[in-house]
C-alpha cells in the first residue's frame, strides 16, 4: 500500500476538493486526482462521490478513513522521533482554523501571525467566514463557533465570552430622534443580518429590543454591517471588540441593549495527538484568556 496515495486520500477527505487538497499537499490537483484513482483501483471500490460541491466520501471511503488516520498518527510519531526533526524543534505542518468573521479578522489574525513567526515550520489557514464550518466534513482542524457542538467525537472547550451592544454613528444620532427608551427605536433605521442566511440563532438580537420597521441594509458580513453603521445608515448590534475602538460610533441604550455570547472551540478527538494541532489549540486558549478584557469590556 503506497502511503502517498493514502496521504492524498486523507487530504481530499478533509478538504472536499481537489484544489484544496493539492494546495495543502503542495502539488498540482492532477497529482491528487491521479493518486486517488490509483488508490481506488487498488481498493476495488470508489472512495469518493463527485458532485457540484466537490468530493464526499462513499461508504468505502468512510470505512477506510479511521485506518488511514491511525497510519498518519504513526507516521507523525516516527517523524517526531527522528534526529533531524528533534533538532529542528517545534510543531510543523498545516492547521486550518475555522472561526466567525469578526473574531477571526480582528482578534485572531494578529495573534496567529505571531504564532507563525515563532514556528517557521507551522502554517495556518484562517477561515474567517460568516457561516458555520463543520468538523465532520473536515472543513477545518479547529473550529471556533457560537454554538457548542452537541454531536460527534470532538473535544470542546469554552474559549471566551464576548459582549455586543447597539451602536449608531454620532452624527446620525445627533440628527435623528433621541433614544432614551426602547420605544424610541421605532423612529430609527437598522442594519442587521439577512434572516434566511443567518447561520446561527445566537446572532438574533433585534427582536429582543424592538422589532425594526425598516432595515436600511442587511448583510451576511458583520464587517459590512459595521461599515454601514459607520457611514450613518442606521443602528446595529455589533461586537464591542469591533465597535468600541471607533470614536465615530456611540452605544445606544447601553444598559438595556447589551448581549453576551460565547465562543466555543472544538476539534476532532483523533486530532489531539497531532503536535501541530495541540500547539495551535493551546495557543488559542491563551489568546482567549489574554483578550478577555477586550471581549468583555468593563468586566
Amino acid at each position: 500500500m503506497d502511503w502517498d496515495n493514502l496521504r492524498y486520500f486523507l487530504e481530499l477527505a478533509r478538504t472536499g476538493t481537489l484544489a484544496a487538497a493539492a494546495r495543502r499537499s503542495g502539488v498540482e490537483h492532477t497529482t491528487v486526482a491521479r493518486r486517488i484513482q490509483a488508490l481506488e483501483k487498488q481498493m476495488g471500490a470508489p472512495l469518493f462521490a463527485r458532485d457540484a460541491a466537490g468530493h464526499r466520501l462513499t461508504e468505502a471511503g468512510r470505512q477506510l478513513l479511521p485506518a488511514v488516520e491511525a497510519m498518519e498518527a504513526a507516521v507523525l510519531g516516527v517523524e517526531r522521533a527522528s534526529p533531524a526533526n528533534a533538532a529542528a524543534g517545534g510543531p510543523s505542518g498545516l492547521v486550518r482554523v475555522g472561526v466567525t468573521e469578526g473574531f477571526g479578522t480582528l482578534i485572531l489574525a494578529p495573534h496567529l501571525a505571531h504564532l507563525a513567526r515563532q514556528h517557521p515550520h507551522l502554517s495556518i489557514d484562517l477561515l474567517a467566514v460568516p457561516r458555520m464550518l463543520h468538523l465532520s466534513r473536515r472543513e477545518a482542524d479547529i473550529v471556533i463557533s457560537l454554538e457548542r457542538p452537541k454531536r460527534g467525537s470532538v473535544l470542546v472547550t469554552k474559549l471566551a465570552d464576548y459582549t455586543l451592544h447597539l451602536y449608531g454613528q454620532r452624527e446620525y444620532l445627533a440628527r435623528r430622534p433621541l433614544v432614551a427608551r426602547r420605544e424610541d427605536l421605532r423612529h430609527h433605521d437598522f442594519v442587521s443580518y439577512v434572516d434566511d442566511l443567518l447561520f446561527t440563532k445566537e446572532l438574533q438580537f433585534l427582536d429582543q429590543l424592538w422589532p425594526p420597521e425598516r432595515f436600511a441594509l442587511r448583510s451576511t458580513s458583520v464587517i459590512a454591517q459595521y461599515e454601514a453603521v459607520r457611514a450613518g445608515a442606521g443602528l446595529a448590534v455589533l461586537p464591542a471588540f469591533l465597535a468600541d475602538r471607533d470614536p465615530v460610533l456611540a452605544r445606544v441604550l447601553p444598559a438595556e441593549a447589551r448581549f453576551v455570547r460565547t465562543f466555543w472551540m472544538s476539534m476532532p478527538a483523533e486530532s489531539k495527538h497531532l503536535a501541530r494541532t495541540q500547539a495551535v489549540w493551546a495557543f488559542l486558549k491563551d489568546v482567549g484568556h489574554k483578550e478577555a478584557g477586550r471581549l468583555v469590556p468593563g468586566k
